[in-house]
């Protein structure tokens, strides 16, 4: 037997006790003929102390950093305790030691504040595990899956896997593909999500299933996403949306209960897709802290006329505003009095390629009732408060002004305002909030391909009210013109998303059951029929044998752990990344008959 306990396990009450430790040494100590080590496991740490008739053993065979250790010894009592350590009371005296493995020096420090940067980190992943930080991380990840599989177990939801290899269907994101060495020519792709599996489970009769599931895109790399990356797969059959949100709002409170110990006990904030965009900018607003965001272009109006010149100083117009698709705008409170450095650091920051807009206006609530301005050489005080009071701004508010394209403003004020939330501390790591954003659009125009793509995906249904538009209309558009008059252009898709903290977590739909109603989405998107039928006959058929109505939801498991675990990049919450991509010899090329050509 290698060990009696393990690092984390003793106290007290085991003293004088005999018992055998395993694991690796975090750091050794020599004080003269004294030689103290800590050993650490998965478990904690454990103060050994090997004492004078060992240091000759010591010195044949000296102990370094991560070298796989066996002790066996008596616990006692330190006389220097530790109350940073569940086992800081403790210390095991060594009677016998034995080497199993020895180890290089790492290539940066196994602790906590390690010197080794990310890239460092991530080539010997197998090392930046062993740090007590990355190891809360996993142990973080394990609760909230068997938070999950509890919760959804007592709610009669049944486990099912589904296949990894599966025929491309591309919509949306890239499929990676895996070429078949026994169908020379034919390729599998990795599933980007078991959407079309589980509404085949659903008219299967499996009535309530769930996966924590394996998904791939081959995607850009960015903080929140990777090529492979875990959902919390879900469907329900015989449910309507509010049936989907309350099971599922009762799963996030669950987790919140069990991984953090927060009573998430108020009601989870609803809002539809419109309004988030409107008062937010983005369709995952950060709730936390308010900083609405104001159109001010009706605060440029007088009796329905643009003010060109009635109130300006100088009788000229300002064009930034006057010649503007819109003019947005947030009241950061209590930051009246940012200085220029300030003020124009902010206008640095809009100006980054990232965001891409051309200035920023401000507009300085003064407590003693004034008003000062970037642009007050153009508007009269009063005009500036009238335009302050637009913005919801009061005494010590600092007004944040942007104005251009609307798409592209929208977004960019949206992002001012998380900067400013963020700096002025209000996006908390501690602090959670929910929200459904609803009744987002069935349909986006994709202005380059002239054609209508699925703002969620094909199978996603309309609301129940509107399923008599979607039929009984041509989904075919000749011209961009005809986008915005288009019936199709109004309906919305009985589709949910849920948001944490201005993170997307969530999100699902009510599907799409009758085969007639799903031709009709997929002509809308511009398939034809041998089109969709070659790419989702076997679904289509499926339809035409009592399936029955159905929904769920999927959660991206990676990004909801980060989140909990307080991290920006879901990269902290993923055991291991290997040396891949690779090549391959040319053994395996002509084993699946596959020439290379690289492009240059």
């Amino acid at each position: 037997m290698y060990r009696t306990h393990t690092c984390g396990e003793l106290r007290l009450a085991n003293q004088g006790t005999t018992l055998t430790l395993a694991g690796w040494v975090q750091t050794v100590r020599k004080f003269g003929a004294i030689t103290f080590v800590d050993l650490r496991d998965r478990y904690g740490i454990t103060q050994l102390l090997f004492g004078e008739s060992l240091q000759a053993q010591l010195d044949a065979q000296p102990l370094g950093r991560e070298f796989v250790l066996q002790v066996s010894g008596v616990v006692q009592e330190r006389s220097n305790k530790n109350p940073g350590l569940p086992t800081g009371e403790i210390e095991l005296v060594v009677q016998s030691f034995v080497i199993l493995n020895a180890s290089a020096v790492p290539p940066f420090t196994i602790q906590d504040d390690t010197d080794g940067g990310d890239d460092l980190r991530m080539k010997y992943r197998f090392l930046d595990l062993r740090r007590n930080a990355v190891k809360k991380n996993l142990e973080l990840r394990y609760a909230v899956n068997r938070s999950v599989r509890n919760y959804l177990h007592e709610n009669a939801f049944m486990d099912i896997e589904t296949p990894f290899l599966i025929k491309s269907t591309p919509e949306g994101a890239r499929d990676f593909v895996v070429p078949s060495r026994m169908n020379p020519g034919q390729f599998y792709a990795l599933p980007q999500s078991p959407q079309t599996f589980k509404q085949l489970l659903m008219v299967s009769g499996y009535d309530r299933y769930y996966q924590i599931v394996k998904c791939f895109r081959d995607e850009d790399l960015r903080a929140d996403r990777q090529p492979e990356f875990t959902q919390i797969d879900c469907e329900m059959c015989f449910v309507e949306q509010e049936d989907i949100l309350n099971m599922f709002e009762g799963l996030v409170k669950r987790v919140f209960k069990d991984v953090k110990n927060i009573e998430y006990s108020e009601a989870v904030q609803r809002m539809t897709w419109e309004d988030a965009m409107w008062q937010y900018g983005n369709d995952k607003p950060d709730i936390r802290f308010g900083m609405k965001l104001s159109n001010l272009k009706s605060a440029f109006r007088k009796s329905g006329q643009l003010l060109a010149t009635g109130e300006l100083i100088n009788g000229a117009g300002f064009g930034v505003f006057d010649n503007a698709e819109t003019v947005l705008a947030i009241a950061v409170p209590g930051c009246a009095e940012y200085s220029r450095k300030q003020t124009d650091e902010l206008t640095d920051w809009v100006k980054r390629p990232q965001i891409g807009m051309q200035g920023l206006v401000f507009i300085k609530c003064n407590a003693d009732g004034t008003y000062k301005s970037s642009v007050d050489k153009f508007y009269a005080e009063e005009r500036l408060k009238a335009i302050a009071d637009s913005a919801g701004a009061v005494a010590g508010d600092l007004v944040l002004i942007l104005a251009g394209r609307e798409e592209k403003t929208r977004k960019a004020l949206s992002d001012l305002r998380l900067e400013m939330g963020k700096r002025l501390g209000l996006r908390k790591d501690n602090e959670f909030k929910l929200l459904w954003v609803l009744d987002f659009p069935l349909f986006e125009y994709a202005e380059e391909e002239n054609r209508w793509v699925a703002r969620h995906h094909p199978f996603t249904s309309p609301k129940p009210d509107q399923i008599d538009t979607m039929i009984n209309n041509n989904p075919v558009i000749e011209q961009a013109a005809e986008y915005l008059a288009h019936p199709y252009a109004n309906i919305k898709a009985n589709a949910y998303d849920m948001v944490l903290n201005g993170n997307e977590i969530g999100g699902g739909s009510i599907r799409i059951f009758q085969r007639p109603l799903q031709e009709k989405m997929f002509a809308a998107l511009g398939m034809t029929p041998e089109e969709y039928n070659h790419k989702f006959g076997f679904l289509l058929g499926a339809f035409e044998y009592g399936a029955p109505p159905h929904g769920g939801i999927a959660f991206g498991f990676d990004r909801l752990c980060s989140i909990l675990g307080g991290s920006e990049s879901i990269r902290d919450f993923i055991a291991v990344m290997l040396d891949a991509p690779s090549t391959i010899d040319a053994k395996q090329f002509d084993e699946l008959q596959i020439q290379l050509n690289l492009k240059p």
